[in-house]
């Protein structure tokens, strides 16, 4: 059943879109979830910038927010969607991905700045659980991501699997490892093995893209533009731990490495932790936001979220269109010179200083951007979750 374009705040009927594998549909919103509360919190999402948003408890869509059939970027939720694809292919022999193989094995290196020996010995597991401690430059890395992995990584090679580090080199070369030893491009391997399965209804051949940049890395980005009813779809693939229809579509054991098998990452609150390229929040300030232990979620630039809620069999989407993010960040870039990092810093840090926060580009950069700002996102996360009725 197709769900409906939702262009205003709506408490749909809710709408079964996993559960059985069957699509049905209930006349009642689920009781689970104070109606009253929830008008409150998607209220303030809408106000505060959100695009699309989705709550789903028990397969049934609780209430939405936005057009759900608009695919849109999600930056770096990416990485929660390639660590599926290598979930589907691990093992041993042709078309599969060992874990247990090293870069030297697997023959991979870089241009324009090889890899050590140190450095190759690094294996596929490294990368996935993102330790590999290789600071190279990456295809579609920010500049503050990129100063965050120098502190983290230094300008050493590091001993695999010793330093847990944020590091899109890691994920891009997992891409180039994941294409050459199966076979499959990223967008033909996803559309047979998940977005076909899971009768996704808005990826088609456009929505996976390279992103290359050879000066700095011969490994490319991939990026993905999708629906937050897509995103729901896969969230809730995650929450049945792999099964969809019946079918199990990525081994439950690959799933349960993610609370099992996770790195602590230093920071306080969502993103304390990290496991196979999701998120967890496993400290007490995350517990303080509201969220139950055993949560985890995909995370991508401008507040793109996917948040599977086993605690309360709930799957919570949530997109920001960042296209007029960039377009600021690319407006900045033309009128002063500046790199899209550059333009990205400026709107980060510099538009919070007294002496910038009035000029035209920071005040629409506020009102673009929103969303960069973590703050916001916890304040309709915390609202949402205050409207739970069963604690």
């Amino acid at each position: 059943m197709k769900i409906l374009r939702n262009v205003a705040l709506l408490l749909v009927p809710a709408i079964v879109i996993l559960g059985s594998g069957s699509s049905l549909t209930s006349t009642e919103p689920t009781p689970i979830w104070d109606a009253q509360k929830l008008d409150e919190a998607f209220k303030l999402a809408c106000e505060l910038g959100t695009t699309t948003l989705m709550l789903i408890t028990k397969g049934e869509m609780v209430k939405s927010l936005g057009s759900l059939e608009t695919p849109y970027k999600v930056h770096s939720v990416r990485k929660a969607l390639l660590s599926a694809l290598v979930g589907q292919h691990i093992g041993t022999g042709h078309g599969k991905i060992n874990l247990d193989s090293t870069l030297a094995e697997l023959g991979i290196n870089d241009e324009p700045n090889p890899l050590t020996e140190l450095q190759q010995q690094a294996k596929v597991l490294h990368l996935i659980k993102s330790v590999s401690g290789i600071n190279h430059e990456a295809a579609g890395e920010g500049g503050l991501f990129k100063k965050e992995k120098d502190k983290r990584l230094g300008h050493k090679p590091n001993p695999p699997g010793t330093i847990w580090a944020y590091n899109n080199w890691d994920y891009n070369a997992l891409t180039t490892i994941f294409e050459q030893e199966t076979g499959m491009t990223v967008y033909e391997a996803f559309k047979e093995g998940i977005a076909e399965p899971l009768e996704m209804q808005d990826l088609n051949e456009d929505s996976v893209w390279y992103n290359f940049d050879k000066k700095l890395s011969i490994h490319p980005k991939a990026g993905f533009k999708m629906s937050a009813r897509d995103l729901a779809k896969f969230g809730m693939l995650y929450l049945n731990k792999g099964k969809w229809n019946g079918k199990q579509i990525i081994p439950a054991s690959w799933i349960e490495r993610i609370a099992n098998d996770y790195t602590l990452t230093g920071d306080e609150g969502m993103r304390s932790a990290h496991g196979y390229l999701w998120w967890l929040p496993v400290d007490q300030k995350s517990w303080d936001i509201g969220f139950p232990e055993g949560s985890f979620f995909a995370s991508g630039f401008g507040s793109q979220r996917i948040f599977v809620i086993p605690a309360w069999d709930t799957v919570i989407v949530h997109q920001v269109d960042t296209s007029r993010i960039i377009g600021y960040l690319l407006e900045l870039m033309k009128k002063r010179g500046y790199t899209f990092e550059e333009a990205a810093f400026h709107m980060l840090v510099d538009c919070k200083k007294p002496e910038h926060s009035s000029s035209e580009f920071c005040q629409k950069s506020a009102w673009a951007g929103s969303f960069i700002k973590n703050i916001n996102l916890v304040k309709i996360l915390s609202e949402i979750f205050d409207a739970r009725i069963a604690k």
